[in-house]
C-alpha cells in the first residue's frame, strides 16, 4: 500500500484496514514499519477528528483510588482532614491549587486533569414527579 496522509473518511478506513492485514508483523520488517507509519497517521487523524474529553477530576481520583484498593481515607493528609476530603468528593468544596499539587504527586493523576472544574453529576430520575393535575386525578380514579 501506498502511505499517504489520511484526509478524508475513506482514507481513514483504508487504513485501518491495511492495519488489520499487517498486524502481529514484527518491528524492524517493512510490513512492521508500514504498520508504525500508518498507526501513526491514525492516530493523528484520530486526535484531530474524535477528541477524547479529559475525565472530570473527582472520577479521575475515585479511579486512583480504586486501582490502588483504596478509599477515601487515603485522601486524609493530601486533601486535608477527613471532612474536608468528603466535601471535595461530594463535590461542595472545589479542589484548591495545593490539594491539585498533593494529589498530582501522591496520585500521579495529571494535574491538566486536576485543574479542570468539576462537573456536577446529572440526576435522573426514572419517573417526573407527579404534578397537581396527576396527583388529584389518581385521587380521583380511585374514589371513583
Amino acid at each position: 500500500m501506498e502511505i499517504k496522509p489520511i484526509r478524508t473518511e475513506a482514507d481513514y478506513d483504508a487504513a485501518l484496514r491495511h492495519i488489520k492485514t499487517l498486524w502481529g508483523a514484527a518491528q524492524g520488517t517493512p510490513e512492521g514499519d508500514e504498520l508504525e507509519v500508518l498507526a501513526t497517521l491514525v492516530e493523528s487523524y484520530e486526535s484531530e477528528h474524535y477528541p477524547v474529553d479529559l475525565p472530570d477530576p473527582i472520577e479521575a481520583i475515585k479511579f486512583r483510588l480504586e486501582q490502588q484498593g483504596k478509599d477515601y481515607r487515603a485522601l486524609v493528609g493530601v486533601i486535608g482532614q477527613r471532612t474536608r476530603v468528603y466535601e471535595v468528593m461530594r463535590r461542595a468544596r472545589p479542589l484548591s491549587l495545593n490539594m491539585i499539587r498533593k494529589l498530582h504527586r501522591k496520585l500521579q493523576i495529571p494535574a491538566e486533569v486536576l485543574i479542570q472544574p468539576v462537573r456536577k453529576p446529572v440526576r435522573r430520575s426514572s419517573s417526573p414527579a407527579p404534578t397537581r393535575k396527576t396527583r388529584n386525578r389518581k385521587v380521583s380514579s380511585r374514589s371513583a
